[in-house]
């Protein structure tokens, strides 16, 4: 886990705090429940129940801090659009004769198949601070791809 910013909109942040307040409230205390009652039972080097519950408390723990660290370094992207591209813009381009639209966000929110790229990933970072009617080159997997910017909204 890394104490690197997290870019997110307030949206998906209060996500992620609804799930840690429900691992911490709900989940961990069921879990608990679990592991105390299988130990009721006996023999711990045999039940398949309490070896299963510790497994889920461990990943539920990791999941806790994952949160933790996530919610601790999120940096909300700002709803204020200005004439260059930036985490939250959602930049309009034309790229071999096809218009295609992008939105600009943190990793954490990054979902390519809806149009939604990361502020890290190569698209993402040629994008930032650049203007309407730039030219915008990338190297991405495909090749280098020329970009040209029509829209930034």
């Amino acid at each position: 886990m890394t104490d690197d910013i997290q870019y997110m909109s307030q949206s998906k942040l209060n996500t992620l705090k609804q799930e840690l307040k429900e691992l911490k409230e709900i989940k961990i205390i069921a879990i608990a429940k679990r592991i105390d009652e299988a130990k009721q039972m006996g023999d711990l080097s045999e039940n398949a129940e309490y070896h299963a519950a510790r497994d889920e408390m461990s990943w539920t723990k990791s999941r806790v801090l994952e949160l933790d660290n996530l919610i601790n370094n999120a940096e909300i992207i700002s709803e204020e659009k200005g004439n260059k591209v930036q985490i939250g813009s959602t930049v309009k381009v034309k790229v071999n004769g096809k218009e295609k639209e992008y939105t600009i966000v943190g990793a954490q929110e990054a979902d390519p198949l809806s149009g939604k790229i990361s502020n890290e990933s190569p698209l993402g970072s040629a994008f930032l601070g650049r203007n309407k009617n730039d030219e915008v080159q990338a190297t991405l997997p495909a090749g280098i791809q020329i970009y040209k910017i029509i829209d930034i909204k």
